[in-house]
C-alpha cells in the first residue's frame, strides 16, 4: 500500500488517500487527540438516478421513485443481523442518510472504532433482500412518507423544486410516494445495489485521532474485491426558465414559511466547478449577512424571523439553486425585499470593501469546519463523490479576487427566473 499524501499549508493538516484495489476511494484524516472518530462510506447513487443503464447494455431502466431510500434502510438488514445491533454492541452511534445525489452510511465513536469499522465495511458488502423484508420495510417507509408529507419544513423545499424544475428529477421526493415504493421488489433492490454499490463507485472516509496505515490495512482486509462496473446516468433535458412562479400550501400551524429559489443554468449531468462554490458564498454572504441591507430591512420591516432567516446552495448534476427561507408573518413581502436588494446589487455591483468583509467571513466559517470530526467526512465524502479536493476550495477562497466577484454575480440571482414557495396556517 502507497497512500498518497495532501498538504494544506493554510490548515498545516494532511490527509490520505489511496485506490484500493477493488476500486474504493479511501482517505484518511488525522485529527490527533480528538477523542471522538468517524467514518462514512457513500455510494454515488441518490434520489435523482431513476433512470440509468450499465455501460454495456443497449437499454436505459427506469426504478421507481424512493428506490435509493428504499435501499438505505434495507441494507443495515443481513443474514447476521441487523447492523444497529451490532454496532451498539461496540458502543458506536451509527446513521445512515439518503440525498438526492448520493446515499451513505456511517458511524461515530471513541473507542472500538477497528471493530466498528470492520461492521461497516461488512454489511455494506452484504445485500440481503428477502421479499418478506421488503414488505416489512414498505410500511415502515410508507409511514415516513406520509409524515414529510405532513412537514411544512420539508413540504416548503420540495413544493419549491417543483416549482423551479420541469423535468429534473431533483423536483421529486426523496423518499418517493406510498404508490411508488409498492412497486419496489428484492429485484429493484439488487439490481441498483450491483449497478450502484459497486466499490469502484463509492468511497470510504474516516477522520480522527487514528493511524492512518492501520486503517489501510483494516480495509484492506474485509473489502470484497469485484470488476468495476460502469453506470451510464440519465438526465432529461431541463430547461432554463422555471416551471411556476409562486406555490402556496396550507398547514396546521402558527407562523407561515417561505422559500424562495433563483435557479441557475447547468448543463446536463454537470457539477458546478470549485471556483462557482467558492464565488456563490461570497456573493451571499455580501447581499443576505447579518451586516447586509438585505438582513437589516427584514428584521426593521419585521417580515422575517430573524432566528430562522437562512440560505442555501443546493446543487448536484445537472441543477444549482440559490435558496433563502424563513418563517415571516408576511412571506410575499419578505421575497419582494429579497428581491429588490438582489436587483439592487445587479445594478451597482458589490463593492470592494462589501467584498472583503464576506471573504473575511466566508474564510473564518471555511476554517471552521475543519474543526470537527464529522463535519470534515461529510465535507470530504461530499466533495469526493463530486470530483472535487476541499483543500482546493481553501486555496481558492484565499486567492479570490474582487476583480471577479461581478462577473460571477452577473450569472446568478436572476429574479426573471426564481419562484416562491409559501406554507402557511390553515386559518390564515
Amino acid at each position: 500500500m502507497n497512500p498518497k499524501k495532501i498538504t494544506s499549508e493554510i490548515l498545516k493538516e494532511n490527509y490520505f488517500y489511496m485506490k484500493h484495489p477493488s476500486g474504493l476511494d479511501i482517505y484518511v484524516y488525522p485529527k490527533k487527540d480528538y477523542n471522538s472518530k468517524y467514518a462514512i462510506i457513500g455510494s454515488n447513487f441518490g434520489s435523482i438516478n431513476n433512470k440509468f443503464k450499465l455501460k454495456s447494455e443497449l437499454s436505459y431502466t427506469n426504478i421507481p421513485d424512493g428506490t435509493a431510500h428504499y435501499l438505505e434502510h434495507k441494507l443495515f438488514e443481513s443474514k447476521k443481523g441487523d447492523a444497529f445491533e451490532l454496532f451498539s454492541k461496540t458502543g458506536a452511534s451509527a446513521n445512515a442518510y439518503t440525498s438526492f445525489e448520493k446515499t451513505a452510511y456511517l458511524f461515530s465513536c471513541a473507542d472500538n472504532f477497528d471493530k466498528s469499522l470492520e461492521i461497516l465495511l461488512e454489511f455494506v458488502q452484504s445485500p440481503y433482500f428477502t421479499e418478506q423484508g421488503v414488505l416489512k420495510e414498505r410500511g415502515i417507509i410508507s409511514q415516513e412518507i406520509k409524515m414529510y408529507s405532513d412537514s411544512p419544513d420539508w413540504k416548503v423545499l420540495i413544493n419549491l423544486l417543483g416549482a423551479l424544475y420541469k423535468n429534473h428529477p431533483v423536483k421529486i421526493d426523496i423518499a418517493g410516494s406510498v404508490g411508488s415504493i409498492s412497486k419496489i421488489t428484492p429485484d429493484t433492490l439488487y439490481e441498483c445495489y450491483n449497478a450502484f454499490y459497486n466499490l469502484s463507485n463509492m468511497c470510504l472516509c474516516v477522520v480522527g485521532d487514528v493511524d492512518y496505515m492501520k486503517v489501510f490495512e483494516i480495509v484492506d482486509k474485509n473489502l470484497k474485491f469485484s470488476p468495476a462496473v460502469e453506470v451510464e446516468r440519465f438526465f432529461p433535458d431541463e430547461p432554463y426558465e422555471i416551471s411556476k412562479k409562486e406555490v402556496t400550501e396550507r398547514f396546521d400551524m402558527e407562523t407561515s414559511m417561505f422559500n424562495i429559489g433563483f435557479k441557475e443554468n447547468i448543463s446536463k449531468g454537470e457539477r458546478v466547478s470549485i471556483k462557482d462554490l467558492v464565488y456563490h458564498d461570497l456573493i451571499i454572504s455580501a447581499i443576505s449577512s447579518k451586516s447586509s441591507d438585505m438582513y437589516d430591512e427584514l428584521i426593521k420591516s419585521q417580515s422575517i424571523n430573524e432566528v430562522s432567516f437562512s440560505n442555501e446552495y443546493l446543487e448536484g448534476p445537472g441543477y444549482a439553486s440559490v435558496i433563502f427561507s424563513g418563517e415571516s408573518q408576511n412571506p410575499k413581502k419578505a421575497c419582494e425585499i429579497i428581491k429588490k436588494h438582489i436587483e439592487k446589487a445587479h445594478k451597482n455591483g458589490i463593492d470592494k470593501k462589501t467584498f472583503e468583509r464576506a471573504k473575511k467571513y466566508a474564510y473564518g466559517q471555511s476554517l471552521a469546519v475543519f474543526n470537527g470530526v464529522s463535519s470534515i467526512a461529510n465535507l470530504q465524502l461530499d466533495f469526493a463523490l463530486a470530483g472535487k479536493e476541499i483543500f482546493e476550495y481553501l486555496e481558492t477562497l484565499k486567492n479570490a479576487d474582487f476583480g471577479e466577484i461581478n462577473a460571477h454575480l452577473d450569472k446568478k440571482l436572476n429574479i426573471d427566473n426564481s419562484a416562491v414557495s409559501i406554507v402557511k396556517p390553515k386559518n390564515e
